[in-house]
């Protein structure tokens, strides 16, 4: 390095920013992100199991013509060329068995590939039926579709163990996996909240109460008919606890304390929505970041 580039501040906008995508990081977080993305996989794809001929088979109730009619212009789906009910559930399986191998971390990139591809084909199978969590999925399948999600807690690690290849500990595509993870989780936050805020139940303070009409095993509308006090206060609780979700993983200073707090805010804010799987879901957008593995 010569005495000239030695001067220039490496806190620039383009260090911050090759920094931000492309530094080595540590591999161990995105394995955990693996981990999650898995089980969760298996529960979505559980809640599909017992109606899938139902919907998607031949004669199922989702014609291929109207649910074509939904998917955006981009959409396709590998469930249009199955034509019998053998074919519908071969795909399926062939997606639990992808969802599968992330959990235990077999073969890795080929099953973040194939769980995300087969995934979409669900979904645009039946757009209609696509409920929240189900775009998290799909959103976090992407992110270990880039990073190198199978290098730490895997049976991809323990084979490369056998053969005597050393263990990556870091990696700059894990920094690049990650990245896409916190811009995920920010944008589905902040998509929320613009749409809540066109409504005026979340400025009043009301809008707790509808959350709890359709939140089943935590309905808290006797509680909020005693006190429109405690309506208001968690109802502007949710507006601000994803605010500063959105904003604070993008600070040092305060990511690692608000993906700690989203780690039991997501969860109970899904429950609270009568969306416990939302809530999951976007619990583990903040797990790369609460420092807890």
């Amino acid at each position: 390095m010569t005495t000239t580039d030695s001067a220039v501040p490496s806190s620039t906008l383009g260090d911050t920013w090759t920094r931000f995508w492309f530094a080595a990081v540590p591999v161990r977080p995105l394995a955990v992100v693996r981990i999650l993305t898995g089980l969760l996989g298996l529960l979505l794809a559980w809640s599909y199991a017992e109606d899938l001929l139902l919907w998607f088979g031949p004669d199922g109730m989702l014609p291929r013509d109207a649910a074509s009619a939904w998917r955006p212009r981009w959409g396709v789906t590998l469930y249009d060329l199955a034509t019998t009910p053998t074919a519908v559930r071969g795909l399926f399986g062939a997606t639990v068995v992808a969802f599968a191998c992330l959990l235990v971390g077999l073969a890795s990139r080929c099953a973040a590939v194939a769980a995300a591809v087969l995934w979409a084909s669900l979904l645009h199978r039946g757009p209609m039926l696509v409920g929240p969590a189900d775009d998290c999925l799909a959103a976090l399948l992407w992110c270990l579709v880039v990073g190198p999600c199978g290098a730490d807690l895997s049976v991809d690690q323990l084979l490369r163990g056998r053969k005597g290849r050393p263990r990556a500990a870091t990696s700059p595509w894990a920094a690049l996996a990650l990245g896409l993870v916190k811009v995920f989780a920010t944008a589905i936050t902040v998509a929320a909240l613009l749409a809540q805020l066109k409504g005026d139940s979340w400025w009043n303070g009301e809008a707790a109460w509808w959350l709890a009409s359709r939140a089943g095993s935590l309905d808290l509308r006797v509680a909020y008919d005693r006190s429109e006090y405690l309506m208001n206060l968690v109802t502007h609780a949710i507006v601000a606890f994803e605010t500063l979700f959105a904003a604070g993983l993008w600070f040092a200073a305060t990511r690692r304390t608000i993906a700690r707090l989203a780690l039991l805010g997501w969860p109970l804010l899904g429950m609270l929505a009568g969306e416990p799987l939302w809530g999951l879901a976007m619990g583990v957008f903040a797990v790369p970041f609460a420092d807890v593995v």
